[in-house]
């Protein structure tokens, strides 16, 4: 065990981490875990006591700093073995561990902190890369772990993380004195070593093995042939065609809460979505827990061909959601218990439309790109696996376990509240497009920001504006300037209303506009000001009218004074 005060632990692994998660190929935005252990003095008593470092729960590993590692009381934690029963225990151990901590409390110990903690290994790493994944989530993906690694790497079934899957993981190790790692079912990679160099060594060694095991014996279309009327359709078509069904897809993934999207067109994207077996597998869902709880449990896949119309388009879009919403409500129902947490929502987090490409949706922008980001780690894993076996992702009933599991619960009840104007996309026009001094529409935008909305400034041209906050967020919900007939069609398209702010407008002019739109939800209201207003205060009100403070409000003028 090495001393703190002779060497660095935690420096080393915050640096094994930063490189491991640099390269998305290692593992997933925010995803996998790793540690180190050694010795420190006690503040308090001045003797040496044995702790991990390990990356708290939620953090990203290429980001990592020493603000996201949490220091535990090694011998603490190992005494949980003293109480362990059986798996019913599983949230009340892993709550133990906030009462094995040192030092000042730091981050939320990852669901894997015990895994690490009994491995006796000074450094480990649990990584979700692509190519092993796919083998975790192959068929026969014991006996293909077995050819590829023999003794080196085992294989464990997959279940859900925890102390259990640790005592067994921990035992293996035992039996098998070469063993330097595992292959989780549908789950990962966990490797160790004594050094940190090693183990990061052999965590890039086991993921380029798999990589080039599936490139060298794997089929050179897993998923079959594009589909014909399925292919990718020319950059422009496919830029108009998304611009029509954004706003629509983004309605009906805001049903239960409104939601931000992101649009994936990406070559990888267009073609899973094509092939033959992609109607076979996308509704298998995705497999490593990090993937299925920020993509959900399957995507919504539209089953009609390129040539489709888009009227035609939204007709069944519409319909394959009301599907989709039922289907879920039933899963929630047929694995739910008394103590398991409120259906969080039925709508998808991934749309899959043929020659268009993917729109990923969550509570902000990051979270709706992570998403997406998620589903093409699925999208390899599944390419991966039908190529040198056949795709089977974790168990629905496994699924539903980690989706509503008490530690992801509270995981998300410790995630900050969200702002006022959070999951909401605003354009705002500045200078000449809004006829007021640009500085105005730059304290709304910073205002806007500030509340949480993501913002496209218009500083030309307002319509073009209205396009890249449809192609970027997927709609609009608030428009400040003086031109909004672009706007307001994505609003009706989206179902779910929407703000305008006139800058300088006439108030019968408001009152106009705001009677004409009342039925489609979209209200209207105004900001008069002199020729030098205080761009703070109109920022201010701007944003009083749109956050829900006035919510029953169209028609009105605030007047601003200097």
């Amino acid at each position: 065990m090495i001393h703190a005060e002779s060497s660095t632990p935690l420096q080393e692994l915050i640096d094994r981490s930063n490189r491991l998660g640099a390269d998305r190929r290692n593992t997933n935005y925010g995803g996998g875990n790793t540690s180190a252990k050694g010795v420190v003095t006690d503040a308090v008593t001045a003797e040496d006591v044995a702790v991990m470092w390990v990356k708290g729960s939620g953090g990203d590993l290429g980001t990592l700093t020493a603000d996201g590692v949490s220091m535990l009381v090694l011998d603490r934690i190992r005494a949980l073995k003293n109480v362990y029963v059986n798996t019913g225990q599983e949230d009340e151990l892993h709550q133990l561990l906030d009462f094995c901590g040192l030092g000042p409390p730091g981050p939320a110990p990852s669901i894997d902190t015990s895994m690490h903690a009994l491995l006796p290994a000074c450094h480990v790493d649990h990584l979700h890369p692509d190519s092993v994944i796919a083998l975790a989530a192959s068929v026969d993906g014991e006996a293909l772990t077995n050819e590829i690694f023999g003794n080196e790497i085992g294989w464990v079934p997959g279940q859900r993380p925890g102390f259990d899957l640790a005592l067994k993981i921990d035992a293996m190790r035992e039996t098998q004195g070469s063993l330097r790692g595992v292959v989780m079912g549908g789950h990962g990679l966990t490797t160790w070593a004594e050094t940190s160099e090693d183990c990061e060594q052999l965590s890039l060694d086991v993921i380029r093995r798999a990589a080039d095991f599936i490139e060298r014996q794997g089929k050179p279309e897993p998923l079959g042939a594009l589909r014909v009327g399925f292919d990718p359709l020319p950059t422009d078509e496919r830029r108009h065609r998304a611009l029509a069904l954004a706003p629509i897809i983004r309605g009906l993934a805001s049903t239960d809460q409104r939601a931000v999207g992101h649009w994936f067109d990406s070559d990888e994207v267009l073609d899973f979505i094509g092939r033959e077996a992609t109607p076979r597998v996308a509704p298998l869902g995705t497999s490593c827990p990090d993937h299925f709880i920020r993509t959900k449990v399957r995507p919504l896949l539209l089953d009609l061909p390129t040539t489709a119309t888009p009227g035609e388009q939204t007709a069944r879009l519409r319909q394959l959601h009301a599907e989709y919403r039922e289907e879920y409500r039933q899963y929630y129902d047929r694995h739910a218990r008394p103590e398991t947490p409120p259906m969080r929502g039925a709508d998808p987090a991934i749309f899959l439309i043929p020659g268009v490409g993917m729109f990923s949706f969550g509570a902000d922008h990051q979270t709706a790109r992570v998403a997406g980001e998620f589903y093409i780690n699925a999208i390899n894993v599944i390419r991966g696996a039908e190529a040198i076996s056949s795709y089977t992702p974790v168990s629905e009933a496994e699924k539903f376990a980690v989706e509503y599991w008490m530690l992801e619960e509270l995981k998300l009840r410790r995630r900050p509240a969200p702002k006022s104007l959070t999951g909401k996309v605003a354009v705002v026009a500045v200078g000449a497009v809004a006829g007021v001094d640009p500085a105005i529409g730059r304290a709304v935008a910073r205002e806007f920001e500030d509340a949480g909305a993501v913002v496209v400034v218009a500083p030309d041209d307002e319509d073009e504006a209205v396009d890249a906050a449809v192609l970027q967020f997927g709609g609009v919900d608030i428009v400040v300037g003086s031109s909004h007939t672009h706007a307001v069609a994505t609003m009706i398209a989206q179902g779910h209303g929407g703000d305008i702010v006139q800058l300088g407008g006439t108030k019968s002019l408001v009152a106009e506009r705001a009677t004409e739109l009342a039925e489609c939800g979209i209200r209207v209201n105004g900001i008069a000001f002199d020729d030098d207003p205080d761009g703070r205060a109109v920022a201010r009100a701007a944003r009083a009218l749109v956050d829900g403070s006035l919510a029953n409000t169209t028609g009105l003028i605030i007047p601003i004074s200097r």
